[in-house]
């Protein structure tokens, strides 16, 4: 088996066909870091490989699925990143080909000609529901949690999926709100497949899992390549590329400068509160003027021995 630091795939004689693909960082919520990206798609492409596989089930280790990009990376910390450029002016195509990057390795899930199930414990949000989204089928524990919080600030959901796969009136409720919803929610809106208490989510997408297992490999390809082509030619792919940008933009315009500050002098725990809170965010002048603060704090902290 490939031996990855992110995650980890395999399969189980026990469970002809299936190959099981674990997020693997539990102590950090499976959280995505540079390398998850490219590992993710990896391992796709070697299940793809192994003939008698005929579908990957994803799921997370610990206490949920995904929690998203590892904040305290990409938003606490004082390195400069691609993602969030410190140098101005902002390279918005730097950003861009890394995010772009970033989405296509997801979007291996989707390329994927062997059906993706994503199995959703504890939570599946920020970019870690765009993990989930790019699979073909996904079943949920009733309590889990579903939603892209960074619409509120500071992000935009790359993979553009939200309106594929919930049509565009619930899909502009949840970028709106940034609001989560539950496994029973997500069964309900058709966004989810099937729901159940957690204690029996193995054995649901298990049952499910085997089902598709036992249809040959090449109706499988045929069947999603039908599917995938209806929602490419309903522009899935040129919403991508517009969504990339944008969220670019939403990273460095002054509400993204803002809540980066903030991550930077009071955590990325206090600055995602503030942003779930329902409390408004700093807006144009407003924003600056907090920027010029935080950053007048920011270096008194750098200056401390």
């Amino acid at each position: 088996m490939p031996i990855y630091s992110t995650l980890r795939i395999d399969t189980d004689p026990q469970q002809p066909g299936i190959a099981r693909l674990l997020l693997n960082r539990p102590e950090r919520l499976n959280a995505i870091n540079d390398q998850t990206p490219r590992e993710l798609r990896e391992a796709v492409e070697w299940a793809n490989a192994q003939t008698e596989v005929h579908v990957i089930v994803v799921e997370g280790a610990g206490k949920g699925f995904c929690g998203g990009y590892d904040l305290s990376q990409f938003g606490e910390g004082l390195l400069e990143h691609p993602c969030q450029q410190e140098s101005t002016p902002w390279d918005p195509m730097v950003d861009y080909a890394y995010m772009k990057r970033n989405t296509e390795d997801f979007m291996a899930l989707w390329r994927s000609p062997k059906p993706t199930i994503a199995k959703v414990h504890g939570a599946a949000v920020a970019g870690g529901s765009d993990i989930a989204l790019c699979c073909d089928l996904l079943v949920m524990a009733d309590d889990a949690r579903i939603g892209y919080m960074p619409t509120r600030v500071w992000g935009c959901p790359t993979t553009a999926m939200w309106t594929h796969r919930l049509g565009p009136t619930r899909a502009k409720q949840m970028m709106f709100t940034g609001d989560l919803i539950d496994g029973r929610k997500a069964l309900d809106w058709g966004l989810a497949n099937d729901c159940v208490p957690e204690a029996e989510l193995e054995n649901a997408t298990l049952r499910l899992a085997q089902r598709i297992a036992g249809v040959p490999s090449s109706h499988l390809a045929m069947h999603k390549l039908v599917v995938n082509q209806i929602m490419l030619t309903m522009g899935l792919e040129q919403a991508q590329s517009m969504a990339t940008l944008f969220d670019g933009i939403t990273r460095h315009n002054p509400e993204g400068l803002w809540f980066r500050r903030y991550a930077q002098v009071n955590g990325f725990k206090a600055a995602v509160r503030w942003r779930d809170s329902g409390e408004p965010i700093p807006e144009g002048d407003d924003a600056r003027a907090r920027i010029a603060e935080l950053e007048a704090q920011l270096a008194e902290l750098k200056n401390k021995p």
